[in-house]
C-alpha cells in the first residue's frame, strides 16, 4: 500500500503546488503593474511639476490641497481619526481613506505628512497653482515654499474653519492664513440663518413657546425678544 498511497499523494499534492505558484505569480504581476503605474503616473507629472507648486483634487465635499516637494512626493494637512486609536505607523501611514478623513473632520484630529503623488490625489485629477490668479499676495519662491511645507510635519489639532488643509498650504505658498472654502461657507451659512424671515420665524416660534409653558415674567420676555433682535440686526 505504500507506494499505492504515495503515488495518491504525489498528484494530489502537484496540481495544489501549481495552483499556489500560479497565484503567488500572479500577486507578483499585480503589484509589478501597481508599482509600474505608480512610477509612470509620477512621470508624467514629473516635467510639469516644480518644487514649491500648490496642489489640489477634489475629495469628499471639499477640494483637498497640499505642496508637492519632488520626486512624487506631496505635503499636505489631511484629518485622520486613525493615530486617535492605533499607534501602529505602518497602518497609519496608509493612504488615508474618505471615511478616515470624515471621521477626522467630526474629531479634529489630523496632521501634515508626506504622501506619494498618487495617495495624495486618490484618483483624481490633480490641478496646480490656481490660487495664483485668486489671491492678491505674490507666490513665495518655490524653495522656501516647499521648505515651509517640510517644516511643520506632524499631528496638527484640525479645524475646519479656523485651520485646514487650505490655511496650511496659503500659508506655505504666500505666507498668509486664509481659506476661500471656510470664507464661501460662512458667507452661505450667513445668508440661511441671518436672515430677516429667520428673525421673524424665531420671533413666532418663541412667542408659541411662552403661550404652550403659560407663564410670562420679565427674563423670559426679555430673552424671547433678544435672540430674534441679534438675528435681525445682523441680517
Amino acid at each position: 500500500m505504500f507506494p499505492l498511497q504515495l503515488l495518491a499523494l504525489l498528484f494530489i499534492s502537484t496540481p495544489r503546488l501549481e495552483k499556489k505558484r500560479r497565484e503567488e505569480e500572479e500577486e507578483e504581476e499585480e503589484e509589478e503593474e501597481e508599482v509600474g503605474g505608480r512610477q509612470r503616473g509620477q512621470k508624467k507629472w514629473e516635467g510639469k511639476l516644480r518644487r514649491g507648486d500648490l496642489l489640489e483634487v477634489p475629495r469628499t465635499m471639499f477640494t483637498h490641497f497640499g505642496i508637492y516637494l519632488g520626486g512624487g512626493r506631496v505635503a499636505h494637512f489631511i484629518p485622520d481619526i486613525l493615530p486617535f486609536f492605533c499607534s501602529n505607523q505602518t497602518q497609519i501611514d496608509q493612504m488615508v481613506t474618505n471615511t478616515r478623513l470624515l471621521l477626522g473632520v467630526f474629531a479634529k484630529v489630523g496632521s501634515i505628512r508626506v504622501d506619494s503623488l498618487e495617495d495624495f490625489a486618490y484618483g483624481a485629477k490633480i490641478l496646480v497653482n490656481t490660487k495664483d490668479q485668486v489671491c492678491s499676495r505674490p507666490a513665495l519662491q518655490g524653495e522656501e515654499v516647499a521648505r515651509r511645507a517640510e517644516k511643520q510635519q506632524g499631528d496638527v489639532n484640525y479645524s475646519l474653519l479656523w485651520y485646514n488643509c487650505e490655511h496650511y498650504v496659503m500659508y506655505c505658498r504666500y505666507g498668509t492664513l486664509m481659506s476661500f472654502q471656510s470664507f464661501q461657507f460662512c458667507k452661505t451659512a450667513r445668508k440661511l440663518l441671518l436672515s430677516r424671515r429667520v428673525a421673524k420665524v424665531t420671533a413666532l416660534l418663541e412667542v408659541c413657546v411662552l403661550l404652550c409653558l403659560g407663564g410670562v415674567n420679565f427674563l423670559s420676555a426679555l430673552l424671547a425678544f433678544l435672540l430674534p433682535s441679534l438675528i435681525w440686526m445682523a441680517s
